[in-house]
């Protein structure tokens, strides 16, 4: 029997120095998505950019809340995903109802990447800038995480309507040092991970299913939830960065003017009504 969903595990290859972790987003996930009527392949990569948000935020050697934005200008023009350090999501698409499947570039089109981390301890958040790079959002994110940290990082997300989960494996400082071919072995072996298996398994079964040969130590799961407070500041602080484009109602009857009277049900959780 698979886990419960909206969890986050971290485990760590013992022997190879490769850390890793799994999440699975099902109640907290369709939370989220509740009354936005999506295009699938909209929601599939909000889907996965939950997810692979999540696993980012529950590694931060610091803890902090840490928010992606992925602009475009092509049928889907914005991804936003925000994650606390208790790992609270929330999250916004912003698209065109005609779009069709197809790669990160043809849905996208030309873009960037924004990352912005907040921790206790600056002053102002830290912002980093990079153009999208990849055919998929793991793909996108393999990169950028490999430029940031100097270190090799494989993704694998998948989502649907119901369940949103991801899979990352990155090798430590030392790794090909501890033992030559790990990396590449572990590589091969997630590799063949299904769609199914990934929406439908817990960490344990999972990394069973995967890597029955490896020494692998499972930590204790942290719990993942969806919110979305009503806070005004934060509204307009979020706008203001998402920008006066981004913000521009769909019609007349839907805002009254300016960005903070747009409906609920067209943009983010940040408008919805107490």
């Amino acid at each position: 029997m698979s886990a419960p969903p909206d969890r986050v595990r971290s485990f760590l290859f013992e022997q190879l120095d490769i850390r890793g972790a799994w999440v699975q987003l099902g109640a907290a996930w369709r939370e989220m998505t509740a009354g936005r009527n999506y295009p699938d392949p909209v929601l599939e990569l909000l889907g996965q950019l939950a997810g692979v948000t999540t696993l980012i935020t529950a590694n931060l050697k610091q803890a902090g809340r840490l928010t992606f934005q992925l602009r475009g200008d092509g049928d889907v023009s914005l991804l936003v995903m925000d994650c606390d350090e208790q790992l609270r999501l929330r999250g916004m698409a912003r698209a065109t109802q005609t779009v069709t499947a197809g790669s990160l570039p043809a849905l996208l089109g030309d873009g960037a990447l924004t990352l912005t981390l907040d921790t206790a301890d600056m002053r102002q958040p830290y912002q980093s800038h990079v153009p999208l790079q990849g055919e998929t959002l793991a793909a996108v994110f393999e990169h950028y995480l490999a430029q940031s940290e100097q270190a090799p990082t494989r993704l694998w997300l998948a989502a649907n309507r119901e369940t949103a989960a991801g899979l990352f494996l990155q090798a430590l400082p030392g790794a090909a040092a501890r033992d030559a071919d790990g990396w590449n072995r572990v590589q091969i072996l997630a590799d063949t991970v299904q769609t199914d298996e990934l929406l439908g398994l817990g960490a344990i079964k999972l990394i069973e299913r995967l890597f029955p040969e490896e020494d692998v130590r499972v930590y204790d799961p942290r719990p993942v939830s969806y919110h979305c407070p009503y806070d005004p500041a934060k509204i307009h602080s979020m706008l203001r960065s998402v920008g006066q484009v981004e913000c521009r109602p769909s019609s007349p009857s839907r805002a009254r003017s300016g960005c903070t009277t747009i409906s609920a049900t067209t943009s983010t959780c940040w408008m919805r009504p107490r």
